[in-house]
């Protein structure tokens, strides 16, 4: 008998999926602190939470018996899915359960702001009829800017059209066919920032949309722009956001989520007239809630159960009787996969993978899907994007992945290259797993190099030049970040170089600006692997 905890409220729904379950038994117990659910969390298989638990590593250490860990909802902000990943814990969520409730909202929030219903509401309420004040504006004609296309991008989008809107769109991850065939306009977000009436924000939380919208970017925008953020706070600098909403810049504003939550009542944003908030509402419909509770039953008693797995974001698929032979590579294809997508610029067009040696006699999807799932999370920053949904989501964004496979053997047993294109830049790289079980990064460009594919790496194109290494050396001692080990790969004398530097931690951007101000270096970047 599996034992799952479910610790926060799940719909009724959710909980008839347990019941009905064979060999599972379930417990409620909802607003424990982190000491209680550390002390009860050894007895179960499965866990079972929304948002308000949180799954901390120490949480983790104390799940002795935990095979799954289900997430209802999409976030993992709550879920240390790494140190999950250390213990074996398979680690789950449900992408697709809130998305036409958050899509909805959004338009919801336009609505209300656009018409300025909460402020007349309130108005009203207090005794007041005042028409004048509360003069609106049409959402038809009107020029709309997604940030963001996935599932719930697109759903607005949709929506926003039969309002008879305008719909222009930043993604650099889909392709020229699928904006056609979405009838929506792609272009960059300066020119975006100019043209839109409305800008509405629909993508993950990373380092690179940490304050996407600033004051630089509000100064770019029409005056009376309105802005939504549905998406996750601090995407939107609010600071900023304040200062532009007083200043008429920014007409008026629709916040669902925020920088910290629950937020300071003192914020100044609740005490500006054109700026509707609320308290984080995009998947609290009881649709939504039935959905995402349903989803992750099934998939959590699946998981326990020994059946496929669905929506895992940590573990690849590998077939009965393939573990042995793919199982090795697995791990090497989705780091080759990560390497690509941090090096690659502007929106992919098509990934193309070639598999030599060994491999090429199998059924070699999971290697595929593995690279797909590490390419596209790192350069699209979507930790949603897993081993289930990876190559969908590629077809989704009209990114053409292609395989080829020859069994002659070269230097190697086994080789997995993989090469993108992108409208600003190509990228390939090949690596392999040795007999010894160590993971090798084998080329970069047509450079031969033989680095370990784990931590931070600095990878380099310079000239071949004395004096280059010391140079670089001395910037990144300045940080005082010590350097692990240093590769360098040269095709002739004087020719092109490439070198990749292991660092113990991550440096700035300001020091990678430095590096890329010496004369000899012609690209630089940060890896993490």
């Amino acid at each position: 008998m599996a034992k799952i905890l479910v610790s926060d409220p799940l719909s009724k729904e959710g909980l008839a999926v347990l019941d009905g379950a064979e060999g599972i038994e379930y417990d409620l117990k909802h607003g424990m602190s982190k000491e209680e659910l550390i002390a009860c969390i050894g007895e179960y298989e499965g866990l079972i939470v929304r948002s308000e638990t949180k799954v901390t590593a120490d949480v983790i250490n104390a799940a002795a018996k935990c095979k799954v860990i289900g997430r209802a909802g999409v976030g993992l902000d709550n879920v240390d899915v790494e140190a999950a990943t250390k213990k074996g814990i398979i680690v789950m969520n449900t992408p697709d359960g809130n998305t036409i409730s958050t899509a909805e909202h959004t338009m919801a929030m336009l609505l209300s702001m656009a018409r300025k219903i909460p402020q007349s509401y309130s108005s009203l309420q207090n005794g007041k009829w005042d028409r004048k004040k509360f003069v609106g504006r049409e959402l038809f004609g009107k020029t709309l800017g997604i940030i963001g296309m996935g599932r719930i991008g697109t759903q607005v989008a949709k929506r926003a059209q039969a309002f008879g809107m305008n719909i222009i769109a930043f993604d650099p991850f889909i392709s020229d066919e699928a904006a056609q065939r979405l009838e929506i306009r792609i272009i960059d977000l300066p020119e975006l920032y100019r043209e839109a009436d409305v800008i509405t924000i629909h993508t993950p939380l990373s380092a690179k949309t940490k304050g996407l919208l600033a004051k630089k970017e509000f100064e770019q925008m029409n005056d009376g722009v309105m802005i939504i953020n549905c998406a996750r706070g601090g995407i939107v600098d609010e600071a900023a956001l304040c200062e532009a909403l007083k200043s008429g810049k920014v007409g008026g504003a629709a916040l669902d989520v925020f920088e910290k939550e629950p937020p300071d009542m003192t914020n100044p944003l609740f005490e500006l007239g054109n700026c509707v908030t609320v308290p984080h509402l995009g998947a609290s419909t009881s649709e939504a809630q039935i959905n995402v509770g349903i989803d992750i039953a099934c998939q959590v008693i699946d998981a326990l159960q020994g059946k496929p797995i669905k929506n895992a974001v940590n573990i690849p698929q590998v077939e009965t009787g393939v573990v042995a032979i793919l199982g090795p590579y697995i791990g090497v294809a989705e780091k080759l996969g990560s390497l690509v997508g941090q090096l690659i610029e502007g929106g992919l067009e098509n990934i193309r993978i070639e598999y030599i040696g060994e491999l090429a006699k199998y059924n070699i999807t999971p290697l595929t899907v593995a690279i797909v799932k590490g390419l596209l999370s790192s350069a699209m920053h979507d930790s949603t994007i897993n081993y289930v949904n990876a190559l969908f989501v590629a077809k989704e964004r009209g990114i053409k992945v292609v395989e080829s496979k020859t069994d002659s053997i070269e230097d190697f047993v086994n080789l997995i290259t993989i090469s993108v294109s992108s409208a600003a830049i190509s990228q390939t790289v090949s690596g392999t797993t040795l007999k010894t079980g160590d993971q090798r990064i084998l080329k970069i460009n047509g450079f031969d190099i033989e680095a370990m594919p784990s931590g931070h790496l600095l990878i380099l194109n310079q000239t071949d030049q004395p004096g280059i290494i010391g140079k670089v050396g001395t910037i990144i001692g300045q940080e005082n970040v010590n350097i692990g080990w240093m590769q360098l790969s040269r095709i002739g004398v004087g020719s092109g170089a490439l070198s990749i530097w292991n660092l113990d931690d991550a440096i700035s951007e300001d020091t990678l600006s430095r590096i890329l101000e010496l004369p000899e270096i012609t690209s630089a970047s940060m890896v993490n692997l």
